[in-house]
């Protein structure tokens, strides 16, 4: 089951890369939960040190935002379409990946 919703998010974050729009590593994510504009947050477990990380999915739950997380930076920055590895994303428009983002939502 993690592992469906983690290639789900990461399939959300490719589609939303193109057709919306997404915001790159934890601080810019922060930022978006903080601000009520993610509507889905994705962070990688590898991150090292953890603490990076560690407060999105409390976060992400206040807020009522899926959260979910994948196995590695690399997944996730490769996903993102930006070549390096990257700790976190949030996408902010979800474009093409609307029904994704819902089935994710539902599925929490």
């Amino acid at each position: 089951m993690a592992d469906e919703r983690s290639d789900k998010a990461l399939e959300a974050v490719e589609i939303a890369k193109t057709t919306g729009k997404i915001k790159k590593g934890a601080n810019e994510v922060t930022k978006s939960l903080e601000r009520g504009t993610a509507k889905l947050v994705v962070y990688a477990k590898d991150t090292q040190p953890a603490e990076i990380v560690m407060h999105l999915p409390m976060l992400a739950k206040e807020k009522g935002i899926p959260c979910v997380e994948v196995a590695s930076k690399e997944e996730l920055g490769t996903a993102a379409g930006i070549g390096v590895p990257t700790a976190a994303i949030a996408i902010i428009e979800e474009g093409d990946a609307k029904n994704l983002i819902k089935d994710l939502k539902t599925a929490a």
